[in-house]
């Protein structure tokens, strides 16, 4: 384990971003937005931001402008469990863009009732990783022709969590991700939380497998700390005593939730290391978890990701 040098402080830790184009998935709400409002006050060239909400991605828009002027912000609505529509919004950003310096893959869906994807997917599995992972292969040389730049610093920063730690006993169910995987995992875990850390482990695992293949860009992953987001809100009593035993009590203040992918986001690039996995805020961790360990599995996943993205190209 190793702590970041300094406390992070948005208004002072973050660099000049000026010339850098950032694209955040889920960002007209929770950390998303408050990651727009951190980076947006460094001046960047371009922020585009994906989500379902128009009404306040509007909003956002506005306020961003008024924060600075001089960075193009763009909203662009994205159905991260549909895969056409992961397709369709990766080409309105490159309709828009030839350079992207940090991909910021925020959003996500935490502990939902058993249920499928439009592509016949595990909704939680769909949602987290999946959308995600067409999102990264769909961008990926722009990415790359952007690490070829003199001075470039490409990031694709993956947010994790430590549910990674309540999966199936062998990481991930490959042979039923095709069904709603009711009853995952032991009969002593709720299954809605066995799919969400399922999930969590992916997005854990596919920056190893990204770092190994793709050195010119930088991929980690961040679990972002327990915050009271809207990621919570339709959590049961029940679920909420999980939750809340699984925090330790430590939760997080909503406005600096997302401090730590904005740390991983804008640290200086000798900070982070390739592949790895940071808790707040900078905090390189060995995941504790043989699965979470497990560069096999991370290069299994990668596989059979791509097996089922072979259509999307």
């Amino acid at each position: 384990m190793s702590q970041a040098s300094a406390p992070f402080k948005p208004a002072t830790s973050i660099p000049d971003l000026a010339g850098r184009v950032f694209l955040v998935t889920g960002g007209t709400t929770g950390l998303g937005a408050g990651f727009i409002s951190f980076i947006a006050a460094k001046a960047p060239a371009k922020i585009f931001f994906s989500g379902r909400n128009k009404a306040r991605a509007d909003e956002l828009v506005s306020k961003m402008k008024a924060l600075s002027p001089s960075t193009e912000v763009n909203f662009i609505e994205c159905d991260l469990s549909s895969l056409a529509s992961v397709q369709q919004a990766a080409n309105q950003f490159l309709d828009k863009s030839t350079r992207l310096d940090v991909l910021m893959c925020n959003a996500g869906v935490m502990a939902l009732d058993p249920g499928l994807s439009k592509d016949g997917y595990e909704i939680q599995f769909a949602t987290n990783h999946l959308g995600h992972a067409l999102l990264i292969k769909l961008l990926l040389p722009t990415m790359l022709n952007t690490a070829a730049q003199p001075g470039s610093d490409v990031r694709i920063v993956n947010m994790s969590s430590v549910a990674y730690n309540t999966t199936p006993n062998n990481g991930i169910e490959f042979s039923t991700l095709k069904t709603t995987q009711a009853s995952l995992g032991p009969f002593y875990k709720p299954n809605k939380f066995v799919r969400y850390g399922q999930s969590k482990l992916a997005n854990l695992l596919y920056p190893i497998e990204l770092a190994r293949r793709y050195p010119s860009i930088t991929s980690v992953a961040v679990h972002p700390g327990f915050i009271k987001t809207e990621l919570h809100a339709q959590e049961t009593l029940f679920d909420r005593i999980i939750v809340n035993a699984v925090s330790g009590g430590k939760w997080i203040e909503v406005e600096e939730g997302p401090y730590s992918q904005t740390w991983a986001a804008t640290t200086p690039k000798e900070n982070l290391e390739n592949g790895a996995y940071y808790e707040p805020v900078g905090v390189k961790v060995k995941p504790t978890t043989p699965q979470g360990r497990d560069k096999a599995l991370a290069k299994k996943l990668f596989d059979w990701t791509e097996k089922e993205l072979e259509a999307y190209v």
